[in-house]
């Protein structure tokens, strides 16, 4: 990732040296959409013959240049994985997690006084066991690692050794209110009192840096370390947040059945971003995660965390009307008519489509059952145009167009998404959403199968045909 400069003291690509912060420049790089080759030769040559001049492009030059090289963009999302989960100390970013201060990183009481130390992980690292990975046991409801100082950690096992990324650990909180409490004003100095998992919140993988391929995919290419997420919270916000960058809404919830589910803030102002605590809700981080009743959506109507899609899959179908979700269930949202990226792209007869990992499977096999198998473990929540009238059942030729099955596992014999990427296939704008197993979303998926997952993705990719005229993305 380093920019090369005139002189003699260039660091060799292979050196873990810090990236020039001139990169940060994102959009006015050359190879900021893994086309820097070609984007660089709309700038004037250098002095030596055939060599592009290797500088940023003007606003101009690199809007002429996208419009004209880049005819293909694929988005593909993971899951739940904080930045320092995983790229800590991944060289060259502003601020690494080794070189932050106590005041950046001491995590604070309920009350506001610092804490002595960390409580432990509730419930243990993994709830989903025991896992046997390597020859070590790793019992579920066990502490690993006990009497940890305030700081951030390295993941440890029973014998000490890295956390394997092949372990599905717990599930940590990411809800709309708790994570701004968390974020506390952009301190950051509340993870670990209102979140749920104690602990877990400041560890982070060690040996990412040898054994994560994405690791070496941000070494090729670009990685963001000043953004994480779109909205506060979840999954389901997020994704909404991806295709819209507007919060779905529920007229009227305030007398509806969907009124259980308003959250209760510290004001009574709808805008508060404090939760208000249960009662029985622990005083201290110390002693147990905070309690706090329903916050699916706001006073003042906005869904803000996870509801159901109101078309089928999702959680409980209507045996009535099997295209559409139980409508008189409060978890379930309205269908939404604000205007998306999708219905962007259409005006200007751009070709669009969301590929979901194991949507097909998921209609077609487990249309009677309550739950989804681990393998695949669709996600309904994570299908975003599902949740959009456009998009629904009574637009059918919308509908099969735009919603495509992605398909399932690692080999394009099964994956229709990699199929389709290899036959050159693909919509000019394309949304790739791996089944649940591969996603890596901390409770029911692991870092492992997913980087496995995902780094294939963009090596098929790149083998396309489309591939020359491409720009990607892969995130959260």
């Amino acid at each position: 990732m380093n920019d090369e400069k005139d002189g003699s003291d260039i660091p060799s690509p292979e050196a873990d040296q810090p990236t020039d912060t001139s990169r940060r420049r994102f959009l006015g790089g050359v190879a900021v959409l893994g086309v820097g080759a070609t984007l660089s030769a709309c700038g004037t040559h250098g002095d030596e013959p055939g060599k592009p001049l290797e500088r940023p492009l003007t606003p101009t030059e690199l809007d002429k240049a996208l419009h004209e090289q880049v005819k293909n963009v694929v988005v593909i999302y993971g899951e739940n994985r904080s930045f320092n989960n995983l790229f800590a100390d991944f060289p060259g970013l502003e601020n690494p997690l080794s070189a932050i201060k106590p005041e950046q990183y001491l995590q604070r009481d309920r009350d506001g006084s610092v804490l002595s130390g960390l409580p432990p992980v509730w419930g243990g690292v993994n709830q989903v066991g025991p896992q046997t990975l390597d020859g070590v046991i790793y019992p579920s409801g066990t502490q690993f690692q006990e009497h940890l100082p305030n700081a951030p950690f390295a993941l440890k096992g029973p014998q000490g050794e890295d956390l394997p990324l092949s372990l599905v650990t717990r599930d940590l909180w990411h809800v709309f209110y708790q994570n701004q409490m968390q974020i506390n004003g952009g301190k950051n100095d509340h993870f670990v009192a209102w979140a749920d998992s104690g602990a877990l919140t400041l560890g982070h993988y060690a040996q990412t840096r040898y054994s994560l391929r994405l690791w070496d995919v941000a070494r090729e290419f670009v990685l963001c370390d000043n953004f994480f997420q779109g909205a506060f919270g979840g999954s389901y916000l997020n994704h909404q947040y991806l295709i819209s960058a507007q919060v779905p809404f529920y007229p009227d919830a305030a007398n509806s059945v969907a009124k259980s589910q308003i959250a209760t803030l510290q004001s009574d102002d709808p805008t508060d971003t404090r939760l208000k605590p249960l009662a029985q809700s622990p005083a201290s981080a110390m002693t147990g995660p905070p309690q706090f009743g329903p916050s699916l959506l706001t006073p003042d109507g906005y869904a803000v965390n996870t509801m159901a899609p109101p078309y089928w899959p999702t959680w409980i179908r209507d045996p009535e009307r099997p295209d559409y979700a139980k409508a008189d269930l409060p978890s379930v949202l309205v269908p939404q008519t604000h205007e998306h990226i999708g219905d962007k792209l259409s005006k200007k007869n751009i070709d669009w489509a969301w590929y979901g990992g194991a949507w097909q499977a998921t209609i077609d096999e487990y249309k009677d059952s309550g739950a989804i198998p681990k393998i695949p473990n669709f996600q309904y929540h994570h299908q975003p145009f599902n949740y959009f009238k456009r998009q629904g059942p009574e637009n059918s030729a919308e509908r099969s167009k735009r919603l495509r099955d992605g398909g399932l596992g690692d080999e394009s014999s099964t994956n229709k998404f990699l199929a389709d990427a290899e036959a050159g296939k693909l919509p000019a704008v394309t949304f790739y959403k791996p089944q649940g197993n591969l996603n890596m979303h901390a409770g029911y998926a692991d870092v492992a199968s997913g980087d496995r997952h995902i780094v294939r993705a963009l090596k098929v990719l790149q083998q396309s045909p489309q591939w020359k005229h491409g720009g990607g993305d892969h995130g959260r």
